[in-house]
């Protein structure tokens, strides 16, 4: 196995599992951020990635794909079930999700989690070379930092939580809270979406472990310092804007207003399908709008894309039917022959049809009860290169600390929800280019790239080893 001077450590690797033309199997890149923000930076320092890919296979070896050095980790059936859609996803989703959904506490879980996290750690002690980064990524893996400095002392380790951190009085019901932030002290760098929940973990350490804090440092009985900071992550940026400004992603916009019956309004929503986004509320409210005569079938639509998401989780499968349900209820009772009120699609769509979709709409709808981020926001400014078109963005998103100039919404207020949906509707031209060129100056300047070369350079500053090149190749 070729050692990498940067390792990067992920729930999932950046391939997904597709069978050729010709019948044999093979790998396709992931759509996502993240492999964009990193690629350059794994490109100019030799890097690997670990990860799982998918499915219960096993005897899989390191490969190349697209010049990308990747690591597989193997998942059993039970690992996927206890590890995965049991404590990742059962317990510290809802959790740090402000408990949309109440989590559920299973000692069998937990020891998964301690399990696969384990898996993880050695495989990257075993690929980095003496000195080498490693970053891992996310909440399925907050253990993995303290179990790989016990292997690998010499290693320079950062963690970054891609979804919010919760308030002391949340986190504190998990039963094995002391663990999972010892586990995340083991990193130098812990990078969080919010400067909320960077100081969220720096009073739980305070509180619970005992070791002594000040401002963003955690000072360590063995002389160690950690910092805990935000980067709001992002996208890119430039890549949008190139597909939105595409004559064949322009011309599937018109298309797509066309079938639609090229409303006077359309109105988006994009989301995996989950209980944090926030969908049903959404759909109510647009309903509404509509019984109550604010807004008229035929002039206005609306069009929610719900990507399928944790299938076999009796939630999501329980969310799935109650939203098919209502808008079943609202075109039943407000649509028309040819005309349905909601355009409702259970399925994903490539960055090519999701950039015209953001080209085709007026308004694009965020409303997540909580989020860490939320980037499908970012990518609607990204595509809106004219400088028109209108946003609706929950407070609740991480997004909305930096896209202040959306119409901000509280998501569990119905009836401001509707205001903000009507205002964002019949605004004034100039009002609505006013407030997109706002955004779309804070979307570039706080690109992707923006994001993992400030990261590195800061973890590169508290190390003692040989800097990374982090200048992004082009």
């Amino acid at each position: 196995m070729a050692k990498a001077d940067l390792v990067i450590v992920a729930n999932r690797l950046p391939v997904d599992r597709v069978v050729g033309g010709d019948g044999q199997p093979g790998w396709r890149r992931s759509p996502g951020g993240l492999v964009t923000a990193l690629e350059p930076v794994m490109r100019a320092n030799d890097g690997a990635w670990i990860g799982w890919p998918g499915g219960t296979e096993t005897g899989l070896k390191p490969f190349k794909e697209d010049g990308l050095q990747l690591v597989p980790v193997s998942l059993s059936e039970e690992d996927v079930e206890e590890f995965y859609e049991g404590f990742s996803n059962g317990t510290l989703w809802p959790l740090f999700h402000d408990l949309v959904a109440k989590p559920e506490f299973h000692r069998e879980w937990w020891d998964a989690y301690v399990r696969v996290n384990r898996r993880f750690a050695e495989k990257a002690a075993d690929v980095a070379t003496e000195g080498a980064t490693v970053w891992v990524q996310d909440y399925q893996l907050l253990l993995v930092p303290q179990m790989l400095r016990e292997l690998r002392p010499d290693l320079r380790i950062a963690i970054y939580l891609h979804i919010p951190f919760p308030p002391t009085e949340l986190f504190q019901q998990l039963p094995w809270r002391r663990q999972l932030l010892e586990g995340m002290l083991g990193a130098d760098l812990i990078g969080f979406q919010l400067p909320g929940g960077a100081a969220n973990f720096v009073r739980l350490v305070r509180q619970r472990v005992g070791h002594k804090t000040h401002r963003d440092r955690v000072y360590l009985p063995d002389g160690r310092i950690v910092r805990a900071k935000a980067y709001p992550i992002s996208i890119d940026v430039e890549g949008f804007e190139e597909l939105a400004r595409s004559e064949s992603v322009q011309a599937r916009a018109k298309e797509i207003r066309e079938a639609l019956g090229d409303p006077e309004t359309i109105f988006l929503g994009i989301d995996r399908l989950d209980y944090t986004k926030g969908i049903y509320a959404r759909l109510r409210a647009f309903g509404e709008l509509l019984s109550e005569g604010d807004l008229e079938v035929g002039r206005a639509m609306f069009v929610q894309v719900a990507t399928p998401s944790r299938e076999r989780v009796e939630q999501y499968r329980i969310l799935r039917d109650d939203i098919d349900r209502l808008v079943g209820r609202l075109n039943g009772d407000l649509g028309q022959i040819g005309r349905p009120a909601i355009v409702y699609m259970h399925t994903s769509y490539p960055r090519e049809e999701m950039a015209a979709l953001y080209l085709a709409a007026d308004v694009m709808v965020v409303t997540p009860y909580r989020d860490g981020m939320n980037l499908v926001a970012k990518e609607y400014v990204a595509c809106r290169f004219e400088g028109d078109g209108a946003l609706v963005l929950s407070e609740f998103a991480g997004a909305a600390a930096e896209l202040k100039q959306a119409w901000l919404v509280n998501p569990y207020d119905l009836n401001g929800m509707k205001a903000a949906l009507l205002e964002a509707a019949t605004a004034d031209p100039k009002e609505i280019g006013r407030r997109m060129r706002a955004m779309r100056k804070t979307v570039t300047e706080n690109d992707v790239k923006h994001w993992a070369t400030t990261f590195l350079e800061d973890l590169t500053e508290l190390g003692d080893g040989e800097a990374l090149e982090v200048e992004t190749a082009e």
